[in-house]
């Protein structure tokens, strides 16, 4: 099979307009694994980058999508096989190089991750890169001290979205109980409950404005994928020795706080970078991800969409309408 679908976006005038294309696999980059790609999913990264966002993708025309999990066609890796099941997520792919909205891409070897017994190349895709960031946020949270017998409450902020649907759902695999889950959408609290979430609060409540440099204590962990005021409010507001868990910015890039946090409460504010997170960890959390981590409720977080679906999914996460994961089906 030489010709493939992928969506391609282009610059125009400007403009940046999404078609669904037949494409050549001999268009695609060098490289070390070739694959056919079964399922991608959405991220707000894939969105930004189908929209012409150059901090993502500095040159069009373009496919995105930074996640992909299909069988390997050809490969000149001794370590991988033609018809081994794989996983791509992360490093360059769907953001300069043509990712996984095309039925094949053509990646390093050092990108590939064998899919672990356990799961299924869909569910795979139910993670992807939100699922592989709220696994990361976690495993930091516990390098830093974290443990399942704490009693504060740990909380999780964008908590309907992906990152935050899967950081509840693995919390609450994991053996943690008490789970609160931030959020501006109304009518979410069964989602939530039923993703392991303790107790629902407004985000507003998290949106402190007062200019006060510490707050009353009531985090012992945070996983943060919003960013902006609410990642200050939090880690003003997270106990003596407690951590803060960023990985992402939907409410904002900008963090204005001071060092209180960190020099009178010992607060530890984490970064989990998913993009180029060491090949030996991602192996260990993708296991944990297939075994103990893997959450009851995985497929209650995932709406399957064709690719020629997903040109509207792209508009609705942007807006922020999206609740939980969208998987692609090429």
């Amino acid at each position: 099979m030489s010709k493939f679908k992928a969506l391609m976006v282009y610059e125009e005038k400007g403009k940046f307009i999404r078609s669904i294309e037949n494409r050549s696999i001999n268009d695609l980059p060098s490289g070390d694994v070739l694959i056919n790609v079964k399922y991608s999913s959405l991220n707000y990264k894939d969105a930004m980058s189908a929209s012409g966002n150059k901090g993502i993708t500095r040159q069009y025309p373009h496919t995105p999508g930074i996640d992909a999990a299909g069988i390997v066609i050809e490969s000149v890796d001794k370590k991988i096989f033609a018809g081994d099941e794989v996983i791509v997520t992360g490093f360059d792919l769907g953001m300069n190089t043509p990712g996984g909205y095309g039925q094949f891409i053509r990646v390093p070897a050092e990108w590939v991750i064998k899919l672990p017994k356990g799961i299924s190349l869909k569910e795979s895709m139910i993670y992807g890169t939100a699922g592989f960031t709220s696994a990361l946020s976690l495993y930091n949270l516990e390098s830093a001290g974290l443990n399942v017998s704490v009693n504060e409450n740990i909380l999780v902020t964008g908590s309907t979205g992906g990152v935050g649907s899967l950081s509840i759902a693995i919390l609450s695999k994991a053996g943690y109980k008490n789970i609160v889950a931030a959020t501006g959408k109304s009518g979410k609290e069964i989602y939530l409950k039923n993703l392991g979430a303790s107790k629902i609060i407004d985000r507003e409540s998290l949106n402190d404005k007062s200019g006060r440099p510490l707050l009353p204590l009531r985090w012992a962990a945070v996983i943060d994928s919003v960013g902006g005021n609410i990642l200050a409010t939090a880690l003003k507001s997270t106990v003596y020795g407690g951590s803060v868990a960023s990985c992402g910015l939907t409410q904002s890039p900008i963090l204005n706080t001071s060092v209180y946090p960190f020099i009178l409460r010992g607060v530890k504010l984490l970064g989990s970078d998913s993009t180029h997170c060491d090949f030996k960890i991602r192996n260990i959390l993708w296991n944990k991800l297939a075994s103990e981590w893997k959450p009851d409720s995985l497929n209650q977080i995932a709406l399957e969409c064709s690719l020629e679906e997903l040109d509207e999914k792209i508009d609705l996460i942007l807006n922020g309408h999206i609740t939980g994961r969208i998987v692609v089906k090429l």
